[in-house]
């Protein structure tokens, strides 16, 4: 299940280059193995596994060959602001039958993913992302190294994709689910075959517009050795769940310990009522060792630079709307407008009042190069939000009024609802960079933001 990616040629050893291709596409995504008219980076979905190692530059030329204008952002990877791909404020869409080179330096080892930027819910539910691994100097042992992305779809009778793209009650409550889920692109995905001793790396990315993944491995114990691309103490994860919302990802040791000759479910149970088998993992009666490797040492860190949390400035963010919320009022292109009159335009959420109408916005904050920045954020939802935010990794200080235990650094943080989180990072990245939710309807519909950073 590994996917893989093949440069077209690697001029030096400090620069790989590649090329996508956006296009039409029709590929077999549904358990009938129906062919579903998509869109897709170099004729897959997902997209080419784009492989390159901790310190190379990437270069990539997008192709567009698509109907529609689009962009590729670099979820995660700390690109100069002219790369990071998002319309009308980092650069201009790239038309139909055009194209655009993206090329920026790779400082972070780890799992990371590029996907439309523009008019994102309809493109990256039909199918425009895919995975970027940047490899670690010195990669750890293990005996595999595997990417999972994970996607649902939403699929008529006749195995198109469903339209309605922005449908109101889509951006007003949990986001766009589908009925169709989908492990590398498959609605039906084979087995994970494991022999026993066995060490996996599993580089798990959630793809979806709206649904959040919570796994459980029945007869294993994986453990988290890092969350959006940065290490972490190796751990098990809470309650045996690994739950990733919209646009984050986590990467696993699974280590091979059961008996042979079994097939072992994973098993999604974010939504209760609504749990399913994902995948099984089985085993042949061989085994490749009688266990496996002992160690588990931490991944090296990441060159992030560490916030100074007794001179931070501090900024409070609120996050409101959607159904069953408190949010009456909210402005909208500096006009007050009653929450009826903001969804009859499409829109349910606003940040700090202020309903975004577009990504070319007035920046919410503005912060100083090189200060250190605590962001106070409350979710005023009764919905989930992962909040994204462009250019930098910022650490995860506090839940609910708790310290983390991890003290992780995300790209990306599940808020649950009604939450209050903390997070700190040095803005240290020039530019005007996107805040928003990656639940990619209540982004469109209002919760996104821009920080300036001079």
């Amino acid at each position: 299940m590994l996917l893989a990616g093949c440069a077209l040629r690697t001029p030096a050893a400090a620069t790989r280059e590649f090329q996508l291709d956006a296009a039409p596409a029709v590929l077999a995504v549904d358990p009938q193995a129906r062919a579903v008219p998509a869109w897709a980076f170099g004729g897959s979905v997902p997209g080419p596994l784009l492989r390159a190692r901790q310190g190379e530059r990437l270069r990539v030329v997008l192709r567009n060959a698509l109907p529609q204008a689009t962009t590729v952002h670099w979820h995660g990877v700390r690109v100069p602001n002219a790369m990071d791909g998002v319309p009308h404020l980092t650069q201009p869409p790239v038309p139909p039958g055009g194209d655009f080179r993206y090329e920026f330096q790779l400082p972070d080892a780890g799992t990371y993913w590029y996907h439309s930027h523009l008019q994102s819910a309809e493109q990256v539910e039909r199918g425009l992302y895919g995975v970027l691994v940047v490899e670690e100097r010195e990669p750890p042992a293990v005996d595999r190294d595997l990417a999972w992305v994970l996607d649902d779809w939403r699929l008529t009778p006749e195995g198109r994709i469903a339209e309605g793209f922005l449908a109101a009650h889509d951006v007003s409550h949990a986001g766009r689910i589908g009925n169709v889920v989908t492990l590398n692109g498959s609605g039906e995905p084979p087995d994970l075959v494991l022999r026993r001793g066995e060490r996996v790396r599993l580089r798990l990315l959630n793809a979806a517009n709206g649904r959040i993944f919570g796994l459980q491995f029945e007869g294993h114990a994986p453990r988290i050795i890092a969350l959006d691309g940065q290490p972490v103490a190796p751990h098990e994860p809470a309650r045996g769940r690994v739950v990733l919302g919209p646009g984050m990802r986590c990467d696993l040791v699974l280590d091979a310990t059961a008996a042979a000759g079994r097939r072992y479910a994973v098993r999604d149970t974010f939504y209760r009522a609504q749990s399913y088998d994902l995948v099984h993992i089985a085993y042949p009666d061989a085994p490749l060792r009688e266990r496996p490797p002992d160690a588990l040492p931490p991944l090296a860190a990441n060159p992030l630079p560490e916030p100074d949390l007794a001179r931070a400035i501090r900024h409070e963010i609120v996050f409101e709307g959607g159904m069953m919320g408190g949010m009456h009022r909210a402005l909208l292109d500096g006009s007050p407008r009653d929450f009826g009159s903001l969804l009859r335009q499409g829109k349910a959420w606003a940040v700090n009042g202020v309903v975004a109408s577009g990504h070319g916005m007035a920046p919410l904050l503005t912060l100083p190069r090189g200060g250190s920045v605590v962001l106070a954020m409350r979710n005023d939802t009764r919905w989930h939000h992962p909040i994204h935010l462009h250019g930098h990794t910022f650490r995860v200080l506090t839940r609910g009024g708790r310290a983390t235990t991890h003290r992780e650094w995300q790209d990306t943080v599940l808020m649950e609802p009604m939450e209050r989180v903390e997070i700190a990072f040095v803005a240290d990245n020039p530019g005007d960079w996107m805040f928003h939710c990656h639940i990619l309807e209540h982004q469109e519909g209002g919760m996104m933001a821009v920080v300036r950073v001079l």
